[in-house]
């Protein structure tokens, strides 16, 4: 957390503040400049790296329809258990980190990262198995075969871009906590400069071996120049090496991780489903390849956001929501034009223009609940990752999946019914997470 939030030794407002219109403007202006001291690079971070896969994927899409539709499956499918496992687990060392550096116990954060990094190595080795069996899976869950075969093969190529999560994940929190972001941003965007001509000689020359190759050497050069940094002397205080200490209650950072990755993994992977359903309608190829674009597109908006306790939540939201309206206005302005950076099959194109005003209202949303929940936002802050759980299970998997299912499925919409479902379990929880905030008494929370 940034020195100038956690010195300050009363809350910005509070419930009994009687604040003149010039102070609270001035309070406005100094919050903003300290969330975005923090959200800034941080957005940075998560748009850099997220934009490794987007530029592979939209390079693919020039090869062929069967190609885009196999990397969208893997990407957001295969990959994406993985990832929001990986993601997941690393959470918990967000605030393990946060605490030690608060209570200024700098050596533990060290401790903590390799602890995380075992755990998250350990976990790595069983979930190689969704890829190496990932065709069987998919063909299990229904999915075209040609598409599935393609798909298969692939995620067996991207093997080692999941050791890299654990490894990579984990030194984010670490440096995050010491509001190193900054360095991080840099780095990534070091490393995306780099994948982005590799990746288009690569696939004009090897196809999908060569975005396999790419990506999976983008991420390791990430791994290893962030590795650097810590090592270097730039966390000469939280880093002095590697220790025995990190075997120490090993069991208990086990359980907070899980804990952790259970609450975002269930978000995570509502959208995973939309691909999945999306295998199951006519067109199989055309419908994956329009749903993979606009979650990817979605992701890449919707990524980085962050959030504080009290006031910053309101700041932060507002701020959001100003700039994913104009993301989704400029999504929707263009629905006719920016298809065209992913594929050139004129049936994909037009699919996803049709689908701009579902994927405007999910870039809308996706504003407002990062910062409500997932691994940055007010749920992990306030330590409501168990609440927040059973919200996600009720209104995304008993409400807006069904819901989802019985619009694309029986009643036969499609896509665009699919994409209903997921939209209003979203809106559900995002509405009861605004409640929750608003009725929570941050004094006793902090």
């Amino acid at each position: 957390m940034d020195k100038r939030i956690s010195d300050h030794s009363t809350p910005l407002l509070t419930n009994k503040d009687e604040i003149p219109p010039v102070t609270f403007v001035r309070k406005l202006w100094e919050e903003n400049k300290m969330v975005w001291h923090i959200a800034g690079p941080s957005i940075l971070i998560s748009i850099f790296q997220y934009s490794m896969a987007f530029v592979t994927q939209t390079l693919i899409g020039h090869i062929g329809t069967l190609e885009l539709a196999a990397v969208g499956l893997q990407n957001l499918v295969v990959s994406g258990i993985s990832f929001g496992v990986m993601l997941g687990m690393a959470t918990a060392l967000e605030t393990l980190c946060g605490q030690a550096y608060g209570a200024g116990k700098m050596r533990m954060l060290g401790i903590y990262l390799q602890r995380s990094w075992l755990i998250l190595l350990g976990t790595s080795i069983p979930l190689t198995l969704i890829s190496i069996f990932a065709t069987p899976l998919l063909s299990l869950l229904d999915q075209n075969r040609d598409i599935a075969e393609v798909a298969g093969t692939y995620s067996i190529w991207m093997i080692p871009q999941l050791f890299m999560y654990a490894l990579n994940f984990p030194m984010q929190r670490f440096l995050q906590a010491q509001s190193k972001v900054w360095a991080m941003a840099c780095i990534s965007f070091r490393v995306l400069a780099f994948h982005i001509p590799l990746s288009w000689f690569c696939i004009m020359k090897w196809g999908l071996a060569g975005a396999a190759g790419s990506l999976n050497l983008a991420w390791v050069l990430l791994v290893i120049l962030q590795y650097a940094y810590i090592a270097s002397g730039h966390c000469k205080d939280s880093w002095s090496g590697f220790s025995w200490l990190d075997f120490y209650d090993l069991l208990g950072f086990l359980r907070l991780s899980l804990a952790s990755a259970v609450m975002l993994c269930l978000e995570y992977w509502y959208l995973m489903n939309l691909i999945v359903l999306a295998g199951l309608l006519k067109n199989a190829k055309i419908e994956v390849d329009a749903a993979s674009i606009c979650v990817r597109v979605s992701n890449e908006l919707g990524a980085g956001n962050a959030a504080a306790a009290k006031f910053s939540v309101w700041v932060t939201v507002s701020i959001a929501l100003v700039t994913q309206i104009a993301f989704a206005l400029l999504i929707f302005f263009t629905r006719n034009n920016f298809p065209k950076l992913f594929t050139n099959n004129k049936d994909v194109m037009k699919h996803v223009s049709e689908l701009a005003e579902f994927l405007c209202v999910t870039i809308f949303l996706s504003s407002i609940q990062p910062i409500l929940s997932e691994s940055t936002g007010m749920a992990v802050g306030a330590g409501w990752q168990g609440s927040v759980a059973y919200i996600n299970i009720a209104t995304y998997y008993l409400i807006g999946l069904p819901a989802g299912i019985y619009m694309g499925l029986i009643l036969d919409y499609g896509l665009e019914g699919l994409w209903g479902g997921v939209i209003v379990g979203v809106g559900l929880q995002t509405i009861i997470l605004l409640i929750m905030a608003w009725r929570t008494d941050w004094d006793k929370e902090i």
